[in-house]
């Protein structure tokens, strides 16, 4: 029998192949790629994997398909995250992305939904390792299937919707808003949290009656509601800045790591940008991970407790 869970992550598993370019090319034009590596990403991995690196017990539900590499499993495996809900599926590709990163650190992405994107269809419970956790995080993948796993954990354990990229597209008004009354936390950065204001039509996502709320700023750190006060989380450097891809869901991950040991709310978010800061000095998210003690002593001279 698997550990029992604290968290459980749900979330696309992908494979990434992230590149580097001097700029952009304009239309039909043609640029050369600097630098290329092919590595295992996804939110849901990502995020899963960091706090399994962070001594969580952590669970993933997520589907591949059969092409999913052998290597990439042994990863995740390997890494401590419980798999019991992770699914393999025969009538889809594994979901990918490609990244391209600029010199000047801006960042287009294409990407294929593979099975993730369509959890209703594939009919399959994915609950089994959420119902046993104390948290559980939704992030990427369908949102109608997420919405109804969401109602039918109603009363169990804390739930935080984190709609990433996928905000612009698929978490339309009233999707946000079914969402809300069954989470305990809301997660976006700067542009996503633009996009909820607008449909929800309010003037900030910290307006939101949830008992936490965190904006992620980018170099500007986060700013967070807690509990109904309103809190900037600094932003804590790393010894370099390589490649952002990760950064978000490194964060989350240490966030959680914070909760697990029992640290406040405010100063989980705050190792969870200590792990962020080890995260962007190389290229891939899972690439430059810490361990707990790393990542606490980066984060205690900004610590309250």
């Amino acid at each position: 029998m698997s550990e029992k869970p604290y968290l459980t992550v749900y979330g696309h598993v992908t494979v990434d192949q992230i590149v580097r370019v001097q700029r952009f090319p304009n239309l039909n034009e043609t640029v050369d790629v600097m630098d290329k590596k092919t590595t295992l990403g996804g939110t849901g991995s990502n995020i899963a994997i960091a706090a399994a690196t962070l001594g969580v017990p952590t669970a993933l539900a997520a589907y591949v398909g059969p092409d999913f590499p052998q290597k990439f499993r042994d990863a995740i495996s390997g890494s401590g995250v419980i798999m019991d809900d992770f699914i393999t599926v025969d009538d889809f590709e594994t979901s990918s992305c490609t990244i391209v990163n600029t010199d000047d650190m801006e960042q287009k992405v294409v990407f294929y939904q593979g099975p993730q994107g369509f959890g209703s269809s594939i009919g399959r419970d994915l609950t089994g390792c959420a119902r046993k956790s104390e948290k559980v995080h939704f992030c990427t993948g369908e949102a109608d299937w997420y919405l109804g796993m969401m109602d039918s954990l109603a009363g169990g354990p804390e739930v935080a919707v984190d709609p990433a990229q996928e905000t612009y597209r698929f978490w339309d008004a009233d999707r946000i808003r079914r969402a809300v009354p069954n989470c305990s936390a809301l997660f976006c950065n700067e542009f996503e949290a633009k996009v909820i204001e607008e449909r929800l039509g309010i003037a900030s996502v910290t307006d939101i009656d949830l008992p936490l709320v965190v904006k992620t700023e980018g170099s500007s750190g986060s700013v967070a509601r807690i509990g109904g006060e309103v809190v900037r989380i600094p932003c804590i450097p790393g010894r370099a800045v390589t490649d952002p891809t990760g950064c978000g869901d490194s964060m989350r991950a240490g966030f959680y790591a914070g909760q697990y040991r029992g640290y406040s709310v405010r100063d989980s978010l705050v190792i969870g940008a200590s792990v962020a800061s080890f995260v962007i000095e190389k290229t891939g998210a899972i690439t430059n991970l810490p361990g707990w003690e790393q990542a606490l002593e980066r984060a205690k001279p900004y610590l309250e407790a």
